[in-house]
């Protein structure tokens, strides 16, 4: 689980992010992000019905990116909000092929 502080949870700083950030899509996951103005980055994470229609499924989806993403937290810049978005067909890959495709998007976005 991530700290509190590095979570993104209001349906605002949602929008926010949707409405104002920029978003890069690769493979099976999208990323959207935004400057945040706080000194640590925030992650938020979607996983909807089109993943799978099984809320087991799409939970161990959502389980695998923060996994990934609480592992190089420290690695990650200060000053960002950023929402993972998982597509379909993310349920199918396995927990080494999401890490190397989040963290080329991370890189992507040269925020890694």
């Amino acid at each position: 689980m991530l700290p509190k502080l590095n979570r993104l949870k209001k349906k605002k700083d949602f929008e926010k992010v949707f409405k104002l950030g920029k978003g890069v899509k690769q493979g099976f996951i999208a990323l959207k992000l935004n400057r945040n103005g706080l000194e640590n980055s925030r992650l938020g994470f979607i996983v909807s019905l089109k993943v799978s229609k099984k809320a087991v499924v799409r939970n161990k989806v959502k389980r695998r990116l923060r996994e990934i993403i609480r592992a190089r937290i420290k690695d990650i810049k200060k000053g960002f909000d950023v929402v993972l978005i998982a597509l379909p067909g993310s349920d199918t890959k396995d927990f080494e092929e999401t890490k190397k495709l989040v963290e080329k998007l991370f890189k992507k976005v040269g925020i890694l």
